[in-house]
């Protein structure tokens, strides 16, 4: 009897589908609150770390995953798609970051942004995921790449929080000398 020493995405997939379901299950969170008086702290914390963790996954997918996918499978339809849909879901995640909770059209905003993500997840796992494993991309690599790229862009970002937050201090301080 022999192995196969065939390479299989599926390391890679289980890493995507781990974001899936992490963004899904705040999504679901937000939904729990959306009646709830005096949640708008709450949903402003699980927003922004919404909007965080797409973010961070859809460059995850346009910086390493795509490119990988559109010379790996033959659907261009799904790849466009998939590109359209990372379009409108940014767009709302802009506008999103910019608002409160209690601005008119936030929640819808989160609603619409969540049933986005739902198609978007439906599709990729539904249709490229298992195109990708028939594939035989090296799935182990790839997710080795990604969970590097994933590391350097939240130490960026944390940096860049720090940086932002220590100037906003330091003018705040600079105000108050002034006084």
């Amino acid at each position: 009897m022999t192995t196969s020493t065939r390479s299989t995405a599926k390391p890679l997939i289980k890493l995507l589908k781990e974001d899936h379901d992490k963004v899904t299950a705040l999504f679901e969170e937000f939904e729990e609150l959306h009646d709830e008086k005096n949640s708008n702290a709450k949903k402003a914390e699980l927003v922004k770390l919404i909007c965080q963790e797409l973010t961070l996954h859809t460059l995850v997918e346009e910086k390493i995953v795509y490119p990988l996918a559109r010379e790996s499978i033959d659907d261009t339809d799904v790849m466009d798609e998939a590109d359209v849909e990372h379009a409108g879901a940014k767009h709302l995640i802009k506008e999103l970051e910019k608002m409160d909770p209690q601005d008119s059209h936030y929640d819808a905003k989160v609603t619409v942004l969540s049933e986005y993500i739902q198609h978007h997840v439906k599709e990729e796992e539904g249709t490229m995921f298992p195109e990708l494993e028939k594939s035989g991309i090296d799935g182990e690599e790839i997710a080795q790449e990604v969970i590097q790229f994933k590391e350097k862009h939240q130490k960026l970002a944390s940096t860049s929080r720090k940086g932002s937050a220590q100037k906003v201090s330091s003018k705040s301080a600079a105000v108050h000398s002034v006084k």
